[in-house]
């Protein structure tokens, strides 16, 4: 039976967090809630994504979904710029007895192809696209073998592009999000359109159901998504203290810790915008950090693991969204509940 957005019981959705913030066992615990769980198999390998396909089907009955990451045109010019930018981290990864590695000019799909066979094969009930749209083939394959697509968009025009592809709904990205913006276009200044309006505008030219995301963390901000013709909203960073979250323990303190009180978006850590708790390394990195991803990811990748395991949150990427003081520690169904029940209170 294919997935309706509009059937969810709880209509909350948890974002999918690549990095290994997103669990099966968090997928589970916000399906046993009635809302919708994500995978992200950004980072991961095609086998490493199935296993956790396989976990999450052995956890939970209901439809939950898996994010891809949409790769991007090589860019062999961007080679100089990350290897100066390597130059400026060497301090960084002396600190922690790191030889950085040098930059490659060679692709990095991070495995699509292998990625889109295993779920052509073991079909998803719901598969999600950041950083882009896949080709109009993909589409009509993976709905063939049962898939609901979501497409990530940041402006009116991605979402119009996302619709011609033939997604089945969108997933409307505000500027407040936690982590990286999904601009289609790398090297785009994101917009800074507040989230409720881009929902109005997009809804008013788009006939596709959405999903709002993006600097929600409470009740009143999800009816807040609702009423502005949303079917359903996205949290993230909400759940990055859950009992089931797979965030490092580093990152998951930063968020309640008194030194970090501000968030901003920076291209330091993988060369794409993304939006965290602002910390040493952005305030030293973010003006030198060209625009090449995943370069700059591949780059920092041993030192962010590094300073997560030191306990450095000076040194690490603090993904968070706006509403970063709203997460707890506490099982991820009771958070999805208690949510859905401010969201039932501030709606009437």
């Amino acid at each position: 039976m294919f997935f309706r957005l509009d059937a969810l019981a709880v209509p909350i959705v948890q974002s999918p967090m690549a990095g290994g913030a997103s669990t099966p066992e968090l997928v589970a615990a916000v399906n046993s809630a009635g809302g919708l769980g994500f995978l992200a198999a950004g980072y991961r390998s095609a086998q490493g994504m199935r296993e956790q396909l396989v976990r999450t089907r052995e956890l939970t009955s209901r439809p939950f979904g898996v994010n891809l990451f949409v790769p991007g045109v090589p860019d062999p010019s961007a080679v100089d710029a990350v290897g100066a930018y390597r130059e400026q981290l060497r301090g960084e990864a002396d600190r922690f007895g790191l030889t950085l590695p040098v930059p490659d000019a060679g692709a990095d799909d991070d495995g699509w192809e292998e990625k889109i066979e295993v779920l052509l094969r073991e079909p998803a009930p719901v598969v999600s696209f950041t950083f882009g749209l896949p080709a109009p083939g993909i589409v009509e394959a993976l709905q063939r073998a049962g898939s609901h697509l979501v497409a990530t968009v940041t402006t009116l025009a991605e979402a119009v592009a996302a619709e011609a592809v033939g997604v089945d709904s969108l997933c409307v990205q505000g500027p407040l999000a936690g982590g990286h913006r999904a601009t289609h276009d790398i090297a785009a200044r994101p917009q800074d359109v507040p989230l409720r309006d881009l929902l109005v505008s997009v809804r008013a030219r788009v006939q596709l159901p959405l999903i709002a995301a993006g600097g929600l963390g409470t009740g009143t901000d999800v009816a807040a998504v609702l009423g502005a013709g949303a079917c359903a909203a996205q949290l993230g960073t909400l759940y990055l203290r859950a009992e089931e979250s797979g965030a490092s323990r580093t990152h998951q303190d930063a968020l309640v810790d008194a030194r970090f009180t501000a968030t901003a978006v920076t291209r330091a850590f993988s060369g794409r915008p993304a939006r965290g708790l602002r910390n040493h390394f952005i305030d030293a990195y973010d003006a030198a950090a060209p625009s090449a991803y995943p370069h700059v990811h591949h780059l920092t990748r041993a030192l962010r693991t590094a300073a997560a395991e030191a306990g450095d949150a000076e040194r690490l990427h603090l993904w968070a969204g706006a509403r970063h003081r709203r997460a707890r520690s506490a099982p991820a169904a009771e958070i999805t509940r208690t949510l859905w029940e401010e969201t039932l209170a501030a709606r009437h």
